[in-house]
Order: C-alpha cells, then sequence, then structure tokens
C-alpha cells in the first residue's frame, strides 16, 4: 500500500459510498474511527446537502474520510424511448397511488457546485463515478490537499484515470452492487463485466498509481486475496449495508439474507444505466425493457420507489447488493471493520505459512 493511502487509514478498508441515502455521516464516522476509510455519497444530494453531512461527518470524528461524486452525464438518451417506458410504467404509479417524475430533472447532479464546496473546505479523500474528472479538476483537488479516486471496469479505463492524474483507482468488478462505475454507457457491453480477481490483475499491470479492490468483498480473507492480486485495499459496499449505521430501508438490509430474493442481476429498470440488485417484481417485469437513460429513468422512477418504500414493499424498491448479500453480517460498522480486519490477518498468517483454513 502507498505512503499516503496507509497514512490515511490503518486497514485496508474502504466503506463504498452508497447513494440514496445509505452512506449517511453516522456509518462513514463509525468505519473511519474502527481504523478504516469512511464515505459519504454525494450522489443525489444538493452541493448544500452535502456541505450539511460533511459538517455533521466532521462532528463525529477527527479522522479521514471521503467524499463520493457523480460526474455530469452527457445528452444521450432518447426521449421517444423514454417516453415509450413512462407508458409502461403508468400502472405502477397507478398501482403507488402517485405520478412518475420528470425525466428532465437534471443531468449534472450538481456536480460544479459540490466541487466548488469541496474546493473551498478541502476534504481528505474525494472519489468520483461514471466517468473521469478533468485533470484541472484533479490538479486543483490535489493543491487543496485532497487525495483523489476514480472508478474503472477495464483496464482501458484504468488508464484514463492514471493519464488524468487521479491518485489512485478503484477497479470495480462486474460483481459490485448498486451501479457499474463504466466511463460510457454503451448498451452494447451490457453482461460482459469483468469478474474483481481479473480486473485487478489486470489493471495494475496497466498503471502505476494503487488500486482499491471493489465487488463482492464480504470477508476478510477475500481482502486477503485481492491483496495478494495486487491492490491496495478493498472497498466493500454491501457488506455495510446491513450494520445499524446504515441509512439503508430496513426492507433493503432485511432483503440481504431474506431467501424470498435469491440472486442479483444487473438491470437498467430503476435508473436506466447497469446497477445490480437482488431480482424483485419491478426488475423481473421492467429490467428489459428499460432504455439506456441515465439519469432520465432515475428521475422517472423516484416517485415509485419513494412510494414503494412508504408502503413497505420491497418488491417495488432498488435493491442495490452485491453477489455475496447472502454472507451480510448485521454486526454496528466498527465492529465489522474490526472483525474484518481479524479475518484478513488470519488469512494472511495462513498464505504466509503456506496453510490453508
Amino acid at each position: 500500500m502507498s505512503s499516503v493511502l496507509t497514512d490515511l487509514f490503518p486497514h485496508p478498508i474502504v466503506q463504498a459510498p452508497m447513494a440514496g441515502g445509505v452512506s449517511v455521516p453516522q456509518l462513514a464516522a463509525a468505519v473511519s474511527e474502527a481504523g478504516g476509510l469512511g464515505f459519504l455519497a454525494a450522489g443525489y444530494k444538493t452541493a448544500d446537502g452535502m456541505y450539511q453531512e460533511i459538517k455533521q461527518l466532521r462532528g463525529l470524528t477527527g479522522r479521514p474520510f471521503g467524499v463520493n461524486l457523480f460526474l455530469a452525464q452527457p445528452e444521450t438518451a432518447d426521449p421517444a424511448a423514454v417516453g415509450v417506458y413512462a407508458h409502461q410504467l403508468a400502472g405502477e404509479a397507478s398501482w403507488y397511488e402517485t405520478e412518475l417524475g420528470d425525466p428532465d430533472g437534471g443531468r449534472d447532479d450538481g456536480y460544479d457546485a459540490k466541487l466548488a464546496v469541496l474546493l473551498d473546505n478541502p476534504v481528505p479523500v474525494v472519489s468520483f463515478h461514471f466517468g473521469v474528472p478533468a485533470r484541472e479538476v484533479l490538479e486543483a483537488l490535489r493543491r487543496a490537499g485532497t487525495y483523489t479516486l476514480v472508478t474503472a471496469t477495464t483496464a482501458e479505463e484504468a488508464r484514463a484515470v492514471e493519464r488524468a492524474g487521479a491518485d489512485a483507482v478503484i477497479a470495480q468488478g462486474v460483481e459490485a452492487g448498486g451501479h457499474q462505475g463504466t466511463h460510457r454507457d454503451v448498451p452494447e457491453a451490457d453482461g460482459s463485466g469483468i469478474g474483481l480477481l481479473s480486473l485487478v490483475a489486470q489493471v495494475r499491470e496497466s498503471v502505476g498509481i494503487p488500486v482499491v479492490a471493489a465487488g463482492g468483498i464480504m470477508r476478510g480473507a477475500q481482502i486477503a486475496a485481492v491483496l495478494a492480486a495486487g491492490a491496495a485495499a478493498a472497498q466493500l459496499g454491501t457488506a455495510f449495508l446491513a450494520t445499524p449505521e446504515s441509512g439503508a430501508h430496513p426492507l433493503h438490509k432485511q432483503a440481504l439474507t431474506n431467501p424470498l430474493f435469491v440472486r442479483t442481476e444487473l438491470t437498467r429498470a430503476f435508473s436506466g444505466r447497469p446497477a445490480r440488485g437482488l431480482v424483485n417484481r419491478f426488475l423481473r417485469e421492467h429490467g428489459p425493457y428499460a432504455p439506456p437513460a441515465y439519469p432520465d429513468v432515475h428521475h422517472l422512477t423516484a416517485p415509485l420507489r419513494k412510494a414503494a418504500a412508504a408502503a413497505g414493499d420491497a418488491q417495488g424498491l432498488a435493491l442495490w447488493a452485491g453477489q455475496g448479500h447472502r454472507m451480510a453480517r448485521e454486526l454496528p460498522a466498527g465492529q465489522l471493520v474490526e472483525v474484518l480486519a481479524a479475518e484478513l490477518a488470519c488469512a494472511r498468517t495462513a498464505l504466509s505459512a503456506g496453510g490453508t483454513r
């Protein structure tokens, strides 16, 4: 692990930034206090909302933490296709007694305003999803004393991250829950994602910057595996989703280990971009017809998801989860970091001794 990363967090454990209200200050603080790197998710928040959460988090911990930003998305959606999908969702709106959202609800997620806040009030780490920020942005953050990471899903994307000047790359395997952080949304590539261990090896041989491995990691032994493959640290999302500090809806937490939800699948049903979630009724019925239109579809389905949550209907929620979801443990976040660190130490001891568990 690079000395900079080592100085930031003692354990090579990063709590993934999960947008939509999951990565709240309490969760990030608990992870950072335990020696991992806690993260806030600025996605879908206003710049002021992000700033208020940063202030709250700083009141809970003096240890380093990160903030994740979504990059602005290009105008690639076909309005006609979005209109057809809206027509298909009319029955859902009627069922939940709500209106569909406005698909033209904005494409930039307040990116420039959030960057301005982070440059005026620097945080230790900033990561980016859905593309590569401009070199000037990364340089400005570096001058402010902020360490930068950018998600990549292929070796080619990782090279683009390095060329732009990021300090590290997050190699996101296809096993990961939530949105795939592809730099361009290419429908023809759906289903062609790379598994994490293969991806880490490819990225490690392609770039000279540190690699953080993300995707399906739920145990310390898996962290040992990605470290052995060349990663500097591991990023875990679903593992922290079930913790009491997580802001996930109780139905979402329960669904991770509910026998009713037996598998995950990449879908465009809820947002228009490939994202891995537990297979429920909404995903099954609408996934095959959802157009490649992010964030248009996200805005369109937002009232449906809110109404489903209010109705206590897990079959209408976006139950984002990685492939390791059945291994989720309902432990406090700080305790989970300690358990993962202990498991990692045991796995490393076994590896160095040449033995197996």
